[in-house]
């Protein structure tokens, strides 16, 4: 048995929120008024989130010629038959009270000519519901006026494992530049957003890496709908480029732009009724049938007809600029990459997962309110409402004790991130076969067997780790969210020698690692094309398959099919897997 790291530094907080988000910040600033003391744990610095990069705007019910039901009915029909439409409803009506909040905390909205809020209309919308901030900087409005709340935050700091006992969680193991740590907490609040670092193009920050999804399968939860991966059809094309890639808005789209091809015809017209915004997965298949038959690695956005563009998208003109693309004159060359994940750990409208004290808010939770494809614009909506609930949701768990006492390490498997990149991009990207996920399957479970001697943490030990480390004190952690001097020792043992960044990627890579797994799993067994999950060898939606599929982590800790999944009641200290 390998020896146990040193724990180095210590905590202790009602509710630990894993994320610095939309629904993180949202929930932790609601939990705050409530009297909870709350740590956030967040991997990068202020900015380095989904919610700064969100363009497009939030869906809220307009106030005059919309309805609740309206907007229900949008969601729903996005959804493809998948949305749990009391979860719709719920987080729906909610909308308008969350961004209510979100203003009275300071976040300030585009005004129309005659002193109202603007409202613009993206794909998918009936109607002209999604209100917006500094033209396309929406989410980084929303993450200025959250971040200004002045919340305790621990920068640089990645959650490992959540830790429970027989009562539910016990709190979090947690690695920063400050060696290893243990924040003890009755409750824990995933909000560490998607998974688009499974591929090689996406619209996601670096550290959009599954984190959330594997730390609820290792401590026991379910997770649903993971097969269901929004591609956002127009993400700026630049040949050659990786990685995050610039987003042209869906509302350049609804502003007047126009999808074409490399010959100069519409690459929608005839697919859908509401043509360039038709849904997402409308218009990435249509996108990507169109390359397939022209061989092509991209369309075109025409968006010269609009006279104020670098007003109205400045963020956008930026990158198109810099690319050296002037949309006044140019087209804009566009192809589809990945942005959302419509599944995920599967919650109820107030986060509570079947772990006792685990709750998810954000893109990583499975509400129901997506199904299989989402609503343009309901993301942050979600965001802002769930995470509110979240918040509150966690006072239940006042006054259960809570202590990590043990500090047990399993043996976690990984790939390679390139192979991981790679085999999700070639074979489970916006449309797939059989024989490709199968393939990506193989690849990945040979790249883990021959990664046996590199494992990110110690074998399963069941010595018990006394913990020693200085304590912080949620006081000690000043306005820019770093520790204090003297918060924690730096006299670590060699296990913690290594940099805590290394740290962070070694453990990303375990949660990618995992997270392609149970993709490639679900999007095997639903042998039918709906929403975002489309089957070339099943070009057809199945009614007998019109379910969610939930997946757990058998005795052996790999991902099995769980027929009961969605049932928050059925959790038990022994649902947590062994090593694997």
């Amino acid at each position: 048995m390998s020896a146990a790291p040193r724990i180095d530094w210590e905590a202790a907080a009602d509710l630990v929120v894993i994320g610095g988000g939309v629904a993180g910040l949202t929930a932790a600033r609601t939990a705050s008024l409530r009297g909870l003391r709350v740590l956030i744990l967040s991997k990068g610095g202020p900015t380095d989130t989904a919610t700064q990069y969100a363009q497009g705007g939030i869906a809220v019910v307009a106030p005059h010629e919309d309805s609740v039901e309206s907007h229900m009915r949008d969601t729903v029909e996005a959804g493809a038959g998948l949305c749990d439409e009391t979860a719709v409803r719920s987080i729906v009506e909610g909308g308008q009270a969350a961004v209510a909040a979100l203003t009275d905390l300071g976040a300030v909205f585009d005004l129309a000519r005659d002193g109202q809020i603007s409202r613009t209309r993206e794909g998918g919308h009936s109607t002209r519901r999604i209100i917006h901030a500094g033209g396309d900087a929406t989410g980084a409005e929303v993450q200025r006026a959250l971040n200004a709340a002045g919340l305790p935050v621990l920068f640089g700091a990645a959650a490992l494992e959540v830790v429970t006992g027989r009562i539910g969680v016990q709190g979090v193991i947690a690695v920063s530049e400050n060696g290893f740590g243990v924040v003890h907490a009755p409750a824990v609040l995933l909000a560490t957003g998607g998974l688009g670092q499974l591929y090689a193009l996406s619209t996601n920050p670096p550290g959009a890496t599954a984190d959330g999804i594997a730390l609820a399968l290792w401590a026991g939860a379910t997770v649903a709908d993971l097969e269901f991966v929004q591609f956002h059809p127009t993400v700026l094309y630049t040949p050659g480029g990786l990685g995050r890639r610039p987003l042209i808005s869906e509302a350049v789209r609804g502003e007047g732009a126009i999808l074409v091809d490399s010959e100069g015809n519409s690459v929608t017209a005839g697919v859908h009724p509401r043509g360039d915004l038709a849904p997402r997965d409308v218009v990435s298949r249509a996108i990507a049938a169109r390359m397939r038959a022209l061989g092509t690695d991209h369309v075109y956005l025409d968006a010269r007809a609009i006279g104020s563009f670098p007003q109205r998208f400045p963020t956008i003109t930026a990158s198109c600029l810099a690319a050296g693309i002037d949309p006044h004159a140019d087209l804009i060359p566009v192809a589809p990459a990945a942005h959302y994940q419509c599944g995920g750990v599967v919650t109820d409208t107030h986060g509570r997962t079947a772990v006792p004290g685990l709750y998810a808010a954000g893109e990583v939770a499975r509400t129901g309110l997506h199904g299989a494809n989402r609503l343009a614009s309901n993301s942050l909506l979600e965001g802002l409402v769930a995470g509110e609930r979240a918040g509150v949701a966690a006072a239940e768990r006042l006054g259960e004790e809570a202590h990590v006492t043990d500090v047990s390490f399993h043996t976690i498997p990984r790939a390679a991130r390139a192979l991981v990149q790679q085999s999700m991009t070639s074979h489970a990207s916006v449309v797939r076969d059989a024989a490709g996920l199968a393939e990506a399957s193989v690849r990945l479970r040979d790249a883990v067997s021959h990664s046996a001697a590199s494992r990110l943490r110690a074998e399963l030990t069941t010595a018990k780790q006394r913990l020693t480390g200085t304590a912080i004190e949620l006081s000690a952690l000043n306005s820019s969210g770093a520790v204090s001097t003297g918060a924690a020792s730096h006299d670590t043992e060699d296990l913690n020698g290594a940099a805590a960044t290394q740290r962070i990627t070694a453990f990303e890579d375990a949660a990618l690692t995992l997270t392609a797994q149970v993709l490639l799993l679900s999007a095997a067994a639903r042998t039918e094309s709906r929403g975002s999950h489309t089957r070339s060898d099943h070009p057809t939606p199945d009614d007998h398959q019109r379910r969610s599929r939930a997946v757990r982590l058998g005795p052996e800790g790999h991902p099995v099919p769980a027929p009961d999944g969605l049932d928050l009641t059925t959790w038990t200290q022994d649902a947590i897997p062994s090593a694997s």
